[in-house]
Order: structure tokens, then sequence, then C-alpha cells
């Protein structure tokens, strides 16, 4: 039962936040929402507002010593759809490079928290949503039910013309099959939940009233693991294993600059690192948004929405 509670009013440090609950064991529960229900018909979009209240969440969780997170969503039918696009759209590129590197560091709080974390998928989880996802340590989702469509996780970037800008090609190779991974990155091809990757999730349960209890069952039993400083990522990968699989995707996958920049910021980061791979992620976004490619994709997205 939750015995500390905190959401920042408007005002209050600048930004209005995050509910957040503590339990008895320590345990905190962080539900990502909108700034009101009706925005957007309630679905959750990693936007400004996402990240400036988050980061004021994260400010306060911190300081309540917690034992464990719970990252979950207010929606019932997505978990987090990804980045405004039109938002981003309006910025220049100076300003999406740093709004890019403001969400790298709002995200990469979440990991470096000194417990367990797990991340509670009960809907679609797409780009900045599902990267979100993967800073934690453990993803529990749910199984689609029968009567429903399935709903969609992924890395649908390069579909537009772009790649992933929070750490998605670092992360995604080390929760799948690398080259599986890989290809449907440079792709943009997402999956639906009822075929999800063999390991991506690190629980599943069949009822969404079951999520909670398997997430606490996680941190319970990982408590006393070690901590890495960053989320699951390259450097979780053999070296041998992870450079066949990004050759042969090299070799199987089409020719076109999308393609190209993804296979360079993996190889980037298995090289040099989690940094290096995620800064690359950012200057090469801000180019790829810029190409013919991208701007005739983004177009006839924003005339469907």
């Amino acid at each position: 039962m939750p015995i500390e509670t905190g959401i920042l009013e408007p005002g209050m440090s600048g930004t209005p936040s995050l509910q957040w609950n503590r339990d008895d064991e320590g345990i905190v529960t962080l539900t990502l929402s909108g700034p009101d229900p009706e925005t957007r018909g309630g679905v959750v979009v990693m936007d400004q507002w996402l990240l400036d209240s988050l980061c004021a969440a994260l400010d306060q969780v911190e300081q309540s010593d917690p034992t464990g997170l719970i990252l979950k969503s207010a929606s019932n039918r997505v978990f987090v759809a990804g980045a405004d696009l039109v938002e981003i759209d309006k910025l220049d590129d100076e300003a999406l490079h740093a709004y890019l590197e403001q969400g790298a560091s709002a995200l990469h709080r979440i990991n470096k928290l000194p417990c367990p974390s797990v991340c509670l998928i009960n809907g679609a989880a797409l780009g900045g949503g599902l990267e979100i996802a993967m800073h934690c340590d453990a993803l529990v989702g749910v199984q689609p039910a029968a009567d429903r469509k399935p709903y969609q996780v992924g890395l649908p970037e390069a579909s537009l013309g772009l790649c992933p800008g929070w750490g998605g090609t670092q992360m995604l190779p080390a929760r799948m099959d690398i080259y599986d991974a890989i290809c449907r990155t440079a792709r943009g091809q997402t999956w639906g939940a009822d075929e999800h990757p063999d390991g991506f999730l690190d629980v599943q349960v069949e009822q969404v009233e079951h999520l909670d209890e398997a997430a606490r069952n996680w941190i319970r039993e990982n408590r006393g693991a070690e901590r890495s400083p960053f989320p699951r990522c390259l450097q979780d990968i053999d070296r041998d294993t992870l450079e066949d699989a990004l050759d042969r995707a090299g070799d199987d996958l089409e020719d076109t600059e999308t393609v190209n920049a993804v296979l360079q910021i993996i190889r980037i980061g298995m090289e040099l690192g989690w940094e290096a791979g995620v800064a690359e992620e950012r200057r090469a976004l801000v180019h790829l948004r810029g190409t013919d490619d991208a701007r005739s994709r983004l177009e006839k997205f924003f005339a469907r929405h």
C-alpha cells in the first residue's frame, strides 16, 4: 500500500509533473501521462512536456530512497506512442540536437537509479516510447486479448527516413536476436505483441491485472544484482557475434542513406561504447530529417495525421 505519493502542481519547480507513489517495501511506481486526459485522446507521447515532467518527478523519486522502480503508462491502450514529430519538426538543427541531448539525459536517470527498474508494457511502445522502456532493467508485457488487434512494438523511425535518437540502436540488439534487431531498426519494422521476439520480454503475463505483481516479483528477485552504468546495450553482446550479425545485415539490407546511417551508428557503438553510439544517433537524426527522402515521408505522415 502506498505510504508516500507525489505530484508537482503547475508552478512548483516551474512545471507540472507525473504521479508517483512509494509503497512500504520502498518500491516506487511512476506513471507516465500527458498534461491532461483529453490531450491526444489520452495517448502518452514523448514530447517536451513529458521530458520536463519526467525530470521533475525523478528529482523527487531519487530522494525517496527507492528499492525498486516500476514505470507504467496512464493510458490503458498505449504505453508511449513515440516522439511528437510535429513538435520536433518545428525545431532548427541546433534546437533539435539540444532536445535530443535533454531526452538522453532524462532517460539515463532511470538507469542510474540505485535499484532495479521494470517497465510495464500494456500497449503500443514505439520509437521514443520503446527507448524509455528499454532504459529499465526489465520489460514486463501482457499478451494481447484474443478479441483485440495486437498492439505494435518497435523502432519505426527508419520508415520515415529517420533513425532512433535516444539509444534504440544500442539497446534493441541486446534484447532479441541481434541480426533481426539490426534489420528491423534499419527498416523501421515493428512487430505485433502476439509475436514478441524471443527474449525481448523478461516476463509475460496473460492479463493486465497481473503486470504489477510480476514486476514486483522481478524486483524482489533482482535487488542484489550488480548495477551497470548503462542500460542493457551493445556492450553486453559478445563482440565477435555482434560484428558477424552487423556484417550479415550490411550484406542483406538495402543501400539507402537511412540504412547506412543505422549500420554506422551501431558500428560506432560497438567500437566506442554507449555514449559514442548515442551521440552518433543524435548527429545522424539531425542530418537525416533534412534529406529529401525524410522530408517526403514526413510530409505524407503529417498529411495522414
